[in-house]
């Protein structure tokens, strides 16, 4: 149904713009908010739903995209998130091909895109919302309302509650939180996705985890903002639906309908939904406040024209702030460091920030500073079995093995079925040589995670400490079999064979673990020393070169090729060999005598040469 002219439109203090340049207006507000993140990296849970997704690789057949989950789970699996988004997978797939492999500016330019499209889009759902949709001769749609619908797209393009959508590439993901039971907790939250609307500048990547302390007494004083929130939403309502002003009925009205409606699937009203409190679900719901913001602030400027100057001054000024928040924002999205330090002055009560924080220190090799964080994520939230885990691996390296142990014991003690847990809690057993309980560990481990091969690989570990030589072996092969890559098990067999005087069957093992790994210079090392004893010394030498021509640097390869060429009467080759292993590592072990010794026969021959 058309409506005539909205009659406070043109007090709004915004030039009239022809159609296309108010388009073009916002789309270059919602490219300026969020250019700077085109280049950032993959964050936060982009690893699981995108670089470690074999579902976007070209090898995974297209078919699996509709019966794995969004992570790449298969959906009958008891592993399985059950989070189904088929569609938006195969646009992630699609990207990849397009840009050649996973590369994170191709996706993060592709978000910013369709953020400014869609902003600009908005300028004619907003016109048809207050003013009715209606043509003219041409066929063109008429806006009854330019201004209005301007000002609310570009509201729409700038909001900073905007950047978790834009600037981060995997958008749709679950949190997890303990929800409360009690429609008052609820309110609550909702008072707060009302106020990130409201003022964007406290963001945070995750809400999760004591971020929002529960109410637990009536009295609480938290409880006037949800008294506020429903006081402005019943006056709201009042107006829509009893107010003389027909365009105001319809535009209060379709406005609170665009800012609820969308909100409902994650309210947690009609099922549970995981998270309470999530700023990419106001996405949409932002497309309503931006009409309500953009309606009241004309309303005003029809109604004090006196101060149209001051108002226009205040939207202006309101712009600015959400540009510059957005700039703001977004550069905290580029990087994993940035985005979670940033949290930690939103939500220093969040033991998940806390956790963040200390393992980007410790993957960035920064383990003192870690064990901080995660020290403070397990006083936040004393079952935390992640962080537990992680602050146990990072003091077994310390070799901090006692208190390794009784945090790892009580992960598993919370979390029986954390496999990875057991798996380490066994490492840590055999370093205390507590070898019965290191090999119940391991094997608790694979009973929970049956295809752990890097368990497999550690369990043939301990065997090998044992001298169960067999055992070993046995693991080894199974880690291969599940990993057949696993390049640490393929080695350790080949060495293992080679100690015990099992020449034949480690130089098998080698070959076929090279047929497995070409490229692998460790394998190549291990089997160049078998062959070496079978006096196969030009196969041990091509085995040594190609391994150097890999990695020229290790000291060891020059070493042992140095053996070589010394049993096999090659002494000036020796020599050379010798010194570049000595030159790599003055104190290599046994490298210096082995020279010394090749430098008497030297002098040697050269006394007895006439």
């Amino acid at each position: 149904m058309a409506l005539t002219e909205v009659y406070w439109d043109h007090h709004i203090p915004l030039p009239k713009l022809a159609p296309v340049q108010a388009k073009v207006t916002v789309a270059l507000v919602a490219l300026l908010c969020f250019i700077n993140s085109y280049d950032g990296d993959f964050v936060f849970d982009d690893s699981e739903a995108i670089v470690n997704n074999k579902d976007l690789r070209p090898a995974t057949p297209l078919n699996n995209i509709w019966s794995n989950d969004f992570w790449g789970t298969n959906l009958s699996s008891n592993s399985s998130h059950k989070s189904y988004r088929p569609l938006t997978v195969l646009t992630f797939r699609l990207n990849y091909l397009v840009a050649g492999g996973l590369h994170p500016v191709g996706f993060h330019v592709l978000n910013i895109i369709l953020h400014a499209v869609i902003s600009a889009l908005m300028i004619d759902v907003f016109a048809v919302l207050i003013g009715g949709l209606a043509y003219d001769e041409k066929g063109r749609i008429l806006n009854h309302a330019p201004k209005t619908s301007l000002l609310a797209a570009i509201f729409f393009a700038a909001h900073p509650v905007h950047t978790e959508s834009v600037s981060r590439v995997e958008v749709f993901i679950y949190m997890h939180n303990i929800i409360s039971k009690e429609t008052i907790k609820y309110n609550y939250y909702y008072s707060l996705n009302a106020w990130l609307l409201l003022c964007p500048w406290w963001l945070c990547f995750d809400w999760s985890m004591g971020c929002v302390p529960l109410i637990k007494s009536a009295t609480d004083w938290r409880i006037v903002w949800l008294l506020l929130l429903w006081c402005i939403l019943v006056g709201l309502i009042s107006q829509a639906l009893c107010s003389q002003d027909s365009q105001r009925r319809r535009t209060l009205t379709l406005g609170l309908v665009l800012l609820v409606v969308p909100f409902l699937p994650a309210s947690n009203i009609f099922f549970r939904v995981g998270f309470v409190i999530a700023e990419r679900v106001l996405y949409l719901s932002s497309a309503g406040y931006c009409l309500l913001l953009a309606y009241s602030l004309g309303h005003c400027c029809c109604r004090w024209s006196k101060y149209r100057k001051l108002l226009c001054v205040m939207v202006l000024a309101l712009l600015c702030v959400y540009v510059v928040r957005c700039a703001l924002r977004s550069h905290q999205w580029r990087s994993e460091q940035s985005l979670f330090t940033s949290a930690l002055s939103v939500c220093p009560l969040n033991a998940k920030v806390h956790y963040n924080v200390g393992k980007n220190l410790a993957d960035r090799g920064n383990t003192t500073p870690a064990i901080t964080y995660y020290r403070e994520a397990v006083r936040l939230h004393p079952t935390y079995v992640h962080a537990m885990n992680n602050l146990g691996n990072i003091l077994k390296e310390k070799n901090e093995l006692v208190e390794a142990e009784q945090l790892l014991s009580k992960a598993v003690s919370i979390q029986p079925d954390f496999a990875a847990a057991w798996m380490n809690l066994g490492i840590v057993q055999n370093s205390l040589q507590k070898f019965e309980e290191a090999e119940k560990s391991y094997w608790n481990a694979i009973r929970f995670r049956r295809k752990y091969p890097d368990c497999y690989y550690n369990l043939g570990r301990l065997y090998a400490d044992q001298n169960r030589h067999l055992d070993a072996l046995n693991a080894w092969r199974n880690a291969t079999v599940l990993k057949p890559d696993h390049s640490l098990a393929w080695n350790n067999m080949v060495i293992l064979l080679d100690n015990t005087g099992n020449l034949g069957q480690a130089e098998l093992i080698g070959r076929e673990a090279l047929r497995v790994l070409p490229n692998d210079h460790t394998i190549m090392f291990s089997l160049a020393n078998v062959l070496g004893k079978l006096q196969k010394y030009e196969e041990s030498e091509g085995f040594f070169l190609h391994a150097l021509r890999i990695n020229p640097n290790a000291a060891s390869c020059h070493g042992n090729l140095a053996v070589l060429y010394h049993r096999w009467g090659k002494l000036e080759l020796a020599k050379k060999h010798y010194e570049l292993s000595l030159k790599l590592d003055p104190e290599a072990p046994g490298t210096r005598d082995n020279y010394n010794m090749l430098r008497r026969k030297l002098d040697q021959l050269k006394r007895s040469t006439p």
